[in-house]
Order: structure tokens, then C-alpha cells, then sequence
């Protein structure tokens, strides 16, 4: 892995050459790589959790957030891919000194589902496709909108706090913070318009599976929304919907890691098809 290329994208994420599988994790709107902190811990040594950090958040704050999802993926791809290991490389080993690149899956809440998606086809179109794409808290891109939803990033400043703290998704002690709010809502208000300015283009199913997560109380995502994904993949859709909201993924955190690890097998490889879709 060259630091050269990995930059500022993965920052303090040390390897874990054990790993047999690697989970890229993407962050929903004003988040940042910190939100995947316990994942590493909870899924174990079998899989190595890699969460780049984008733009304008945490350590990369002075920075400019990306105004489209196609700028964050041209940006992120190659420090990914770097990131990712590749034959013979420095991580490419994998356990038992072999040179096969490890499998790897995507997975993005909310907004990070939309990057996700976007990231898979450009990692197809480079011949380095994931073997999984979770997808979480998002309607398939193609879905249309609920009719008569506002435009979130032109709200003014108090009707998207409120709007941020009626998902429930972001900590209290910040939202009571002028000075955070003040950081974070630009923020935000970049990261809302990448979604709701963004432009879906048909393209060839993705050739892997998909599994769609979401809650069942969620406003923004219909169980609908979820099972569109179905369109959007040549393979198995699974979708699985848990009691909660938008943020439902807090507080179902050990069935979301359950989940997860329906996807493993005990030697951490990515699975096919359980048999089931629920």
C-alpha cells in the first residue's frame, strides 16, 4: 500500500493481515469514517473494515465536501484500489501466503448506499468488482421520490436541525453546540444536495448480489424503496427490514452485525445465496 496514493483517505487504519475479506464502509450525510468505529472489533479478524474518510469531516474538516457522488468516487477510487489488495502486492498475500486479491464488499447508509452503488460500477468498469453491495436506509436511485418532499439542503438553518434531529441520528450534546453546528451544516446541506441533485442513469445490472437493510418506521426509505435494489442487480436481492427509523442500524446494532455476517462464512469469505430473501 502506497501512503502516497492512500493520502488522507485512510488515515490511522492500520491492516489486518488475517483478514480473509475486506468491508468498505461509507458514511451517511454529515459523517464521517468515525461512524464505523466498532465494526472493526465486532466483525472480527476474519474481516478487515476499511472506512475512508471524505472531505470537509473529522481530520479532513478545512477541506471542501465533494458536490456530486461522481466527484467523491473519481477522487476515491484509485487511493481504494490502492487500499484493496492487489496480486502479489504488500497485502495481497492474504493467509496461507496466497497471491489471490482478497474478496471485498461495499456498504453505505443513506447517503453512503448512493456512493456505494455509484463506486461498485466504476469498480466493474475497472475489473475490480466487489463481490457484495449492502445498501442501507436508501431507496434504490431509480425509485421516485415521496411527492411534495422538501428539498433539504436549500432549508434554512433551523428547519434542517430540526430535520436532522427528527431522524435521531445525530448526538444531542452536538446538535446543542452553535460552534459544531456551525462546522457541520455546510456539511451536511453538500452532502444533502449530492443525493437530491444526483441523476440516475441506466446502466447493466451490477453482476453480484445485493442485500438491502432499512427500518420499518423510516420516512424517508418505504420497504418499497428497498426492494427496487432488485432492479439494479443480475444476482440475488435479500432485503431485510428491522424495527427502527432512519437510524434504525443504532439501535439494532447486533442484529446489523448478524446481518453482516450471514454474508461470511466462518473463514470470513463472502457467501452466495442463503436460500432465503425476507
Amino acid at each position: 500500500m502506497s501512503n502516497s496514493i492512500t493520502g488522507r483517505w485512510f488515515v490511522n487504519q492500520p491492516s489486518v493481515p488475517d483478514a480473509v475479506t475486506q468491508l468498505v464502509c461509507l458514511p451517511h450525510a454529515g459523517s464521517g469514517a468515525a461512524t464505523y468505529r466498532d465494526w472493526q472489533s465486532r466483525l472480527g479478524p476474519s474481516v478487515e473494515v476499511l472506512t475512508p474518510q471524505l472531505p470537509g469531516r473529522e481530520g479532513r474538516f478545512t477541506e471542501p465536501p465533494a458536490a456530486s457522488a461522481e466527484e467523491v468516487v473519481e477522487a476515491l477510487v484509485e487511493p481504494l484500489l490502492a487500499r484493496l489488495d492487489t496480486p502479489g502486492g504488500s497485502q495481497g498475500r492474504g493467509p496461507a501466503g496466497s497471491r489471490s486479491p482478497r474478496p471485498f464488499a461495499l456498504f453505505g447508509h443513506s447517503m453512503g448506499a448512493l456512493l456505494s452503488y455509484e463506486l461498485a460500477h466504476e469498480l466493474v468498469r475497472r475489473g475490480r468488482p466487489p463481490a457484495h453491495l449492502f445498501v442501507s436506509g436508501y431507496s434504490a436511485p431509480h425509485f421516485p421520490r415521496r411527492p411534495g418532499r422538501p428539498v433539504t439542503h436549500e432549508l434554512p438553518d433551523t428547519e434542517l436541525v430540526a430535520h436532522i434531529t427528527a431522524l435521531q441520528g445525530t448526538n444531542g450534546a452536538v446538535l446543542e453546540d452553535p460552534e459544531l453546528m456551525e462546522l457541520l451544516l455546510p456539511v451536511i446541506r453538500a452532502d444533502y444536495k449530492i443525493c437530491e441533485t444526483y441523476r440516475y442513469r441506466e446502466r447493466s445490472p451490477l453482476p453480484f448480489p445485493i442485500t438491502a437493510l432499512g427500518g420499518d418506521s423510516d420516512p424517508e426509505v418505504p420497504e418499497n424503496g428497498l426492494r427496487a435494489w432488485g432492479h439494479l442487480t443480475s444476482e440475488e436481492l435479500v432485503v431485510k427490514v428491522f424495527p427502527g427509523g432512519h437510524f434504525y442500524l443504532h439501535a439494532r446494532f447486533d442484529e446489523v452485525m448478524d446481518a453482516l455476517r450471514t454474508r461470511f462464512t466462518r473463514t470470513g469469505r463472502l457467501t452466495g445465496s442463503t436460500g432465503t430473501r425476507t
